[in-house]
């Protein structure tokens, strides 16, 4: 039993909220672009998923913030919540809320980036991005450094791993799992990679981040 901690509960909430509210809204191509003068201007619904998805073509920088809120799919979202609930309130208790929360932002910002960078560096190619996966990596990271030698128990296959190896594990599955490239996978990358750093920068300065 999951025992969630105030901004990771919260954070399930938001993800759960605007699940549903994509839930209800018409299925359209999420990597579409919708500006200000799109011929379907008067359907709200169709341009709330426009909201929360980052794609370079029609790129709005909010949308390094909102698309972290927004998911796929019914299994997207379950095991992005599922990684949340299990790390985050580790993390929670051993920073407190507000620097687990600015990390979570910070990861999940930093992934859209990294992530929209090699999109223009290679023309194209690195997927639309859509849901908490950046920050979830960022969190599997710092998890992997904080606690290297915590087993933790898997879902596929049920057998425990220490945390260290957990993260080169899932490092290299986001990017064998689907060869598509409707991944993105720079983005799982890019909040590993964030994560990394925050964390270093966290505990050279030592105190409450470390």
């Amino acid at each position: 039993m999951f025992r969630l901690t105030p901004v990771v509960r919260n954070l399930i909430i938001i993800n759960v909220i605007v699940f549903l509210g994509q839930a209800i809204s018409p299925q359209i191509d999420i990597g579409s672009c919708f500006g200000p003068g799109y011929s379907r201007g008067e359907d709200l619904l169709t341009a709330y998923l426009a909201l929360f998805n980052v794609h370079t073509s029609c790129f709005k920088p909010y949308q390094l913030f909102t698309y972290m809120f927004a998911h796929g799919g019914m299994m997207h979202i379950f095991f992005n919540m599922i990684a949340l609930a299990f790390m985050g309130p580790i993390l929670e208790s051993f920073w407190g809320q507000k620097k687990f929360l600015l990390f979570y932002i910070i990861t999940g910002i930093g992934a859209a980036a990294f992530s929209v960078g090699i999109d223009l560096i290679l023309g194209g190619g690195a997927g639309s991005m859509l849901g908490a996966s950046g920050a979830i990596y960022g969190l599997l990271m710092a998890f992997g450094m904080i606690f290297p030698n915590m087993e933790v128990q898997l879902l596929i296959p049920p057998i425990p791993i220490k945390a260290k190896y957990l993260v080169f594990l899932m490092g290299g599955l986001t990017f064998l799992m689907d060869r598509s490239g409707s991944v993105a996978h720079f983005a799982h990358l890019g909040g590993a990679v964030v994560g990394f750093i925050v964390v270093k920068a966290w505990r050279s300065q030592g105190g409450s981040y470390y």
